[in-house]
């Protein structure tokens, strides 16, 4: 009886390390693609975050612990439009086991003016007035669903036998987006046309400005990095007063030291900080609740 017993042990133990070993191994590289990647996997997936919570991905590099496990990933997950610069560091660290997937050029980017493209790669500075690339698309909901389907299609290409997981999953995701859209679109009713000012720390915001009918007025550029001069400070702080703006809003990752200085220029609020490149951490650290929480401090300040 003992033998037969251990015999059922050892044998539920090599099935767990067959369905262990079977999991789609999954390197991602954004905290809005990790929860994708969870949310559409399931079980079927083994996802690794590489880019955690309160880490600025603008600056963020891979370590040799993150190519690693890049190297032995079947799907490797990138915002794109430049928010990487490293993407050349994970091709060649996965060879041509994994799929890099580059999900923010699956659909159309919106186009801004200032700052420097993400692509440290490049030698040399970009002009501030040369159009770049806005990386930061998941301030759609339409985005994010069509990243969704990317992330679905990819896995199923890596992975055949989760097809019918992924879909249902990613169906489910779909469910939640939609009903987080509407939401959306009902708060943002209750703010007249003609106060959607948005002041932001640096320029993360255009893909939610052209989704809710806002205008977005940037500090800096496209990447936290880019810091503004003192021209740009006082062409702002005109700008603040003449919209008649009612508020200015900081990001998580920051330095509040130019925000202040307009702040107490124009007499105007702070608002609540906002989740501009990720996700937070405890109730922010979902897309719905970043989403939410942004979407309820730029409305209830700006009324």
């Amino acid at each position: 009886m003992k033998s037969f017993t251990l015999f059922l042990l050892t044998f539920a133990a090599s099935a767990l390390s067959l369905d262990a070993a079977e999991k789609l191994r999954v390197s991602s590289f954004s905290t809005i693609l990790t929860e994708i990647a969870t949310e559409v996997g399931g079980d079927q997936v083994d996802v690794t975050a590489h880019v955690k919570p309160g880490i600025d991905p603008h600056e963020f590099q891979p370590t040799p612990a993150d190519l690693k496990v890049v190297g032995n990933a079947d799907v490797i997950l990138l915002s794109a439009k430049h928010m990487e610069s490293y993407v050349g560091k994970l091709k060649e660290a996965t060879g041509t086991k994994g799929r890099v997937i580059e999900v923010g050029d699956g659909f159309a980017s919106l186009k801004l003016k200032g700052g420097h493209d993400h692509d440290h790669d490049k030698p040399g500075k970009h002009d501030h007035d040369e159009e770049v690339e806005d990386p930061h698309w998941w301030h759609s909901v339409a985005n994010m669903q069509r990243a969704t389907k990317i992330v679905r299609d990819a896995f199923i290409k890596a992975s055949a036998a989760g097809k019918d997981a992924f879909t249902a999953n990613a169906a489910k995701y779909q469910a939640r987006l939609d009903a987080l859209q509407k939401w959306a679109k009902a708060k943002v009713a209750e703010l007249p046309r003609d106060k959607r000012k948005l002041v932001t720390s640096h320029d993360a915001f255009q893909y939610f400005a052209k989704e809710y009918g806002f205008t977005v007025y940037a500090i800096e550029g496209v990447s936290s990095s880019d810091q503004p001069s003192s021209k740009k400070v006082a062409e702002m702080i005109a700008t603040i007063k003449a919209q008649g703006v009612k508020a200015v809003f900081p990001e998580s990752i920051e330095n509040p030291k130019v925000l202040k200085e307009i702040t107490r220029e124009t007499g105007v609020r702070v608002g609540d900080e906002l989740y501009a490149d990720g996700l937070g951490d405890g109730a922010l650290s979902t897309y719905e609740g970043m989403f939410k929480h942004n979407v309820t401090a730029i409305v209830e300040a700006l009324k």
